[in-house]
């Protein structure tokens, strides 16, 4: 006979918090990509633990089990592998880059003040599964969108190939259109030249996947450091699948030594938020992405 109780929650007023031990943004191999992605539970996770070493990790330790407590990146990876799989059981059409989407722009957005490296902490947000399976609209990208970009940043053909192990070569006219800015990202970062203005334009486009007859409205959320355009501000849908491009302007004074300044688009209809985090920080020079200033 067994007694079987209910569960038992701490609050804790830190929560969610990202641990200090893990990455940070921003991304040194391309500014204008924000990183890390979104986050997700990794800290004291109870997990499957191979029987054939001890729980300690020690080789004079005898001890066996199947499972132990675990931290790092390697128990926050299950979760959102996990939260991936259930999105792609309800939609298995859906791009990689599409269940990507929808992970980042339903995250429950996190505090900054519990993060002092705000979205180079937690990119879009603590991850939720639930919302994620409903996102309204995605951004979507195929692997021709990722092989302009791949030009764009100086591969060739050759080089370019190895990746890919086809027969893909960069388009014709020219890759300045298919940089980081206009790669169909679910969040924008601004790398800014300390003692410059802030100064960006990115290209986006969005994917219906919810109502068939819907509108969208976008909400900015800025600071006085920065302004924030969204044009069209209005995206109207009458199909399943049917998408719609528009621009986003961002604009400011000249900052130096600014530490990341963070804001949001809002796509809403109503029934669905697609957030869309931004991210504007300071570096000494655009060619040596490694000298951040936070």
């Amino acid at each position: 006979m067994a007694t079987i109780l209910p569960g038992e929650t701490t609050y804790n007023p830190m929560a969610p918090r990202v641990i200090s031990f893990s990455s940070r943004g921003p991304n040194v191999l391309d500014l204008d990509i924000l990183k890390p992605d979104l986050t997700a539970p990794g800290v004291d996770i109870l997990a499957a633990w191979s029987p054939v070493a001890s729980p300690s990790v020690s080789e004079s330790d005898p001890a066996r089990t199947g499972y132990n407590v675990i931290s790092g990146t390697s128990m926050s990876c299950p979760h959102v592998s996990g939260a991936a799989a259930y999105i792609k059981s309800a939609h298995p059409r859906w791009s990689p880059a599409a269940i990507k989407s929808a992970l980042m722009t339903t995250a429950n957005v996190m505090d900054p003040r519990k993060n002092g490296d705000a979205e180079f902490a937690y990119g879009s947000g603590h991850i939720n599964p639930i919302r994620a399976v409903n996102p309204g609209l995605v951004f979507d990208a195929s692997e021709q969108d990722y092989v302009n970009f791949l030009c764009s940043q100086g591969y060739n053909t050759t080089t370019l190939r190895l990746l890919t192990g086809d027969s893909s070569t960069c388009p014709n006219g020219g890759t300045a259109f298919w940089g980081a800015r206009n790669l169909n990202y679910p969040s924008f970062a601004l790398a800014v030249v300390d003692g410059q203005p802030i100064q960006g334009v990115f290209h986006r486009t969005v994917t219906n996947v919810g109502a068939v007859n819907s509108t969208y409205y976008a909400t900015i959320y800025e600071t006085s450091d920065f302004t924030v355009k969204v044009s069209p501000s209005v995206l109207s849908f009458s199909s399943y699948g049917e998408t719609k491009s528009f621009w986003v302007t961002i604009s400011g004074e000249a900052i130096s030594q600014q530490a990341i300044m963070s804001g949001a688009i809002v796509w809403n209809d109503g029934t669905h938020s697609v957030r869309a985090p931004i991210a504007i920080y300071t570096v000494l020079s655009l060619q040596t992405p490694l000298e951040v200033d936070f």
